[in-house]
């Protein structure tokens, strides 16, 4: 079913109050895809972003989405025809890097609620006058970390953001603690070391411990 913008930016906003965290997850390996899920999801990350940089990753979205409690989204969603692929998979909401007229389209035909991406205050304009109010910072780090992004708040203060790239767990805290900001997208739960073992206790150890990072 169609959303509209209002509509899907609310539900973003929704997916994003479930956990401090969003795990930014590159799945190589379809054999992965579920007990990763599973250890994301106990340890306390259940909104799960499955970035379009594999040729599994579409597989990896519908094998992930089958894990009771967890809520897939698919990343890097760049075009159209990436919406749609993405929502066939079982994509629950999507993220973006950045965004254009074609795809913000894409996704309300769809009923994709998307996360898109800005990392200026105009872009940050441009899709609130859309109808967004729920955005992704990114890249997060090399725009100017948490002093740019609590510089955009103070014109901006009825958007909300998702800083992604280059959020650890020693600079989470800094982001968290700011007014505009729902969560933060992280990599750092899913280290490739942990995850090429199989180390799913490992995983789910650093999810529990980004889970207790505390939010404003």
């Amino acid at each position: 079913m169609p959303l509209t913008a209002a509509e899907a930016s609310r539900r973003t906003r929704e997916i994003c109050a479930v956990a401090p965290i969003v795990p930014v997850l590159v799945v190589a390996d379809l054999s992965h895809a579920r007990p990763l899920a599973e250890a994301l999801v106990a340890g306390g990350l259940p909104a799960l972003e499955v970035t379009l940089r594999t040729p599994v990753a579409l597989e990896v979205i519908r094998a992930m989405a089958a894990v009771p409690g967890g809520v897939v989204g698919a990343g890097t969603l760049v075009t159209p025809d990436d919406v749609k692929a993405a929502k066939a998979a079982g994509a629950q909401f999507g993220v973006s890097p950045g965004a254009t007229d074609a795809l913000l389209q894409a996704c309300e035909e769809e009923g994709l609620p998307l996360l898109p991406g800005a990392a200026t205050a105009t872009e940050a304009m441009r899709l609130l006058a859309r109808g967004y109010d729920m955005m992704k910072f990114f890249p997060a780090e090399a725009s100017g970390g948490a002093p740019a992004l609590k510089a955009i708040g103070a014109p901006l203060p009825q958007i909300s953001f998702c800083p992604t790239g280059g959020v650890t767990p020693e600079n989470a805290g800094e982001y968290l603690k700011l007014a505009n900001v729902a969560c933060a997208g992280g990599s750092w739960v899913a280290p490739a070391g942990l995850v090429s073992k199989g180390d799913w206790a490992g995983v789910e150890t650093l999810a529990r411990e980004a889970s207790r990072l505390q939010r404003l």
